[in-house]
């Protein structure tokens, strides 16, 4: 079992129940979702490595991020064949959408609040994979278990470069996110999705 301590620290609130039941009831839909979210976090590391090209370290990081999660996105195809699920195309939670409309518009301030967003969508992944690898079958559990230290990793990457980069201290945006992803998270959301809020 995995040390969740420093995610749930960063994070304001956990997963509820009435998600993770969602989840049990919605493995399909879970699973393609999912595999959305990696193509879209790799597309995320790729977007940031063409628009910001002056830091070697971000390049680095990135680059080796945007590989590990199209890996995930291979291992949840894979998977998805596996279990005879269609890949279907869903419209998207609100919830990265959300968090990237709060992003500042002046640069240096848009990568560094871009930076933030992506520990928390990567550390709300991490909450939700130790969450379900308790609350669904051995096969999905393992799946998921699987997964978790490299989206840990992604998340300290994250929030490292935000911090590396930013010429001020970076907690009172910290905090500013923090607050919006727990209301996005914590609030009833009518799509069930990889990172939707409460069910209704």
């Amino acid at each position: 079992m995995h040390n969740t301590l420093e995610i749930n620290q960063f994070l304001a609130c956990k997963t509820s129940n009435l998600w993770l039941a969602a989840a049990r009831d919605q493995q399909d839909i879970l699973l393609i979702d999912h595999a959305n979210c990696e193509k879209k976090a790799a597309a995320a590391a790729m977007h940031l490595m063409h628009c910001y090209i002056h830091s070697e370290i971000l390049l680095q990081k990135m680059a080796r991020l945007a590989r590990e999660e199209l890996l995930h996105f291979q291992k949840v195809l894979k998977l998805m064949q596996k279990r005879g699920v269609a890949y279907l195309k869903l419209p998207p939670a609100r919830y990265a959408e959300q968090l990237r409309k709060e992003a500042r518009h002046s640069e240096p301030e848009r990568l560094i609040d871009l930076l933030i967003i992506g520990a928390f969508i990567e550390a709300r992944s991490c909450e939700r994979f130790a969450a379900l690898a308790l609350f669904l079958e051995p096969e999905l559990q393992d799946f998921y278990q699987s997964l978790y230290e490299a989206e840990k990793r992604h998340f300290q990457d994250y929030l490292q470069l935000a911090s590396s980069l930013s010429s001020t201290e970076i907690t009172s945006r910290v905090a500013y996110f923090r607050e919006i992803e727990q209301g996005l998270i914590a609030s009833p959301d009518p799509l069930f999705r990889f990172h939707s809020g409460i069910p209704v």
